[in-house]
């Protein structure tokens, strides 16, 4: 576990953005502060007191998990929180994150056998505890050597939510994961994940994110050998009231290795008071260590804004130590309707509502074709038409 530090320690600058002080105890973080880099977007005041230990009673997160019938080499056990394959990837970056390791009691680890291969997902299903408690959670996948493995993630129904996920990927292992934030209205989910990817080592990562009142997900991709590659896609639709934000690293530590990060974000609130607004926060880190010859990245971050009363933040940034890649790249945009889109639709006869409607799906397709699952494709279509209806674009 990591070594204790002071909250000045904490607070101190990095060498990169790579170095980050980590620790399993909640006691070395200071608690955080609206003017804090890393916490500023976030409405601390609605995080149910995660932030500050101010939460109510902590319980077990709720988690149940259902492996395919006739699945080949997967097992999953319930495990003490001081079991040895929990805490790997090492502690929070955070406090809740922190938090999540101190207050949790027990953990879920599914394990892929070496050279399995599962075409079906497993589905771990997280249900909300409800009011009046707050769950704390940890989620360790591993995939060993040579194992192909498919993991679905669904989040449902209400509550307040702190947990670490750890996937731990072998030597030319592949693990395709789909994340589906389908919280009710008045959750709060932070969620802390990290990858570890040993050589040729592929990871396909995939977030669907539109329920929920605050969700923090912090997905973080590390190269322990060469060859690797790691995909990381999201699509999000913040509504009036809600707030969202994705915050990611992918650390280049090693040769060689690849990296894509698109995610793509609609947001349509409430005019007429500020505390219905609809906000997103997108803040994107790729870290080219010196060491890293040979890398190829490219990450980007589209935010659609349909209404008046919504506000989208996004922050790519891209910290390159050796000029000796194959080529590095990062790009955002915040914006409104296309007008040339809009004017080509409305030539053919298409009313205008009817056309933007067409544009914000054909927005989100690029990623949402890429989703693996075809039922998870169909639901996140039918949220967007859900989304949609009964407003004015």
């Amino acid at each position: 576990m990591a070594e204790t530090a002071t909250a000045e320690t904490v607070s101190t600058v990095h060498d990169n953005k790579g170095d980050l002080f980590a620790s399993f105890d909640v006691a070395d973080f200071p608690v955080p502060h609206a003017k804090d880099e890393v916490w500023r977007f976030v409405p601390l005041r609605r995080l149910n007191g995660l932030h500050d230990g101010s939460f109510d009673k902590a319980v077990p997160a709720q988690v149940s998990v259902e492996i395919p019938a006739g699945a080949d080499g997967i097992s999953h056990e319930v495990v003490s929180r001081d079991d040895d394959r929990i805490g790997v990837t090492g502690g929070g970056v955070d406090r809740v994150s922190a938090q999540a390791w101190t207050s949790s009691t027990e953990g879920h680890v599914i394990t892929f056998k070496k050279n399995c291969h599962n075409e079906e997902p497993v589905v771990v299903t997280i249900t909300g505890t409800g009011e009046g408690v707050t769950a704390f959670g940890n989620l360790v996948i591993e995939v060993e050597d040579g194992a192909d493995a498919a993991l679905q993630i669904h989040t449902v129904g209400t509550g307040t939510l702190a947990d670490n996920h750890e996937y731990l990927l072998g030597d030319n292992a592949r693990l395709t994961v789909v994340v589906h934030e389908d919280w009710d209205d008045g959750a709060v989910h932070l969620g802390s994940e990290v990858a570890q990817l040993g050589r040729d080592a592929v990871l396909r990562h995939n977030v669907a994110l539109f329920g929920g009142s605050v969700v923090r997900l912090q997905p973080r991709v590390k190269f322990l050998a060469p060859g690797g590659d790691a995909e990381l896609l999201g699509v999000y639709f913040a509504d009036d009231g809600q707030f969202f934000e994705q915050r990611m690293l992918v650390d280049h530590a090693q040769p060689n290795c690849r990296s894509n990060v698109l995610y793509k974000g609609a947001l349509q609130g409430d005019k007429s008071t500020r505390a219905r607004e609809a906000r997103t926060a997108w803040i994107g880190d790729v870290l080219i260590r010196s060491n890293a010859q040979g890398t190829d990245t490219y990450e980007a971050n589209r935010n659609l804004v349909l209404t008046e009363g919504a506000r989208a933040d996004a922050v790519p940034n891209l910290e390159i130590e050796t000029g000796n890649i194959v080529g590095a790249g990062h790009a955002a945009t915040v914006g409104r309707f296309d007008d040339e889109q809009l004017f080509y639709l409305m030539s053919r006869g298409i009313p205008e509502g009817e056309a933007r409607k067409l544009i914000v799906h054909g927005f989100f397709s690029e990623v949402i074709a890429r989703i693996p699952v075809e039922g998870v494709r169909e639901t996140l279509e039918a949220k967007i038409n859900d989304e949609l209806a009964g407003i004015e674009l």
